[in-house]
């Protein structure tokens, strides 16, 4: 899975060529979460701090996730988004 970001320990990745709607996946430890790009619906476990910032930082790269979905629906090799800071 291509990661894409990396901050607090929080692993940000996207898969090629995966199922819709738009989305990305995120791990924390053992704690595994997806996120839809469009609605910010949330599937699976996060811890409250670490669930915080990743919808932090989603919120501040909607426009780069979407052009990584289009990336990863083509097989082409995804952007680094720049992490929370």
């Amino acid at each position: 899975m291509p990661e894409i970001s990396r901050f607090l320990g929080i692993v940000v990745s996207m898969l090629f060529n995966d199922h819709s709607p738009p989305h990305f996946h995120a791990a924390y430890g053992s704690y595994k979460i997806s996120v839809d790009i469009l609605s910010g619906v949330i599937s699976g476990r996060f811890p409250k701090r670490a669930l915080k910032a990743v919808l932090e930082w989603y919120e501040l790269h909607k426009d780069e996730l979407l052009e990584d979905w289009d990336l990863a629906q083509k097989h082409e090799v995804l952007k680094k988004i720049p992490p929370l800071e």
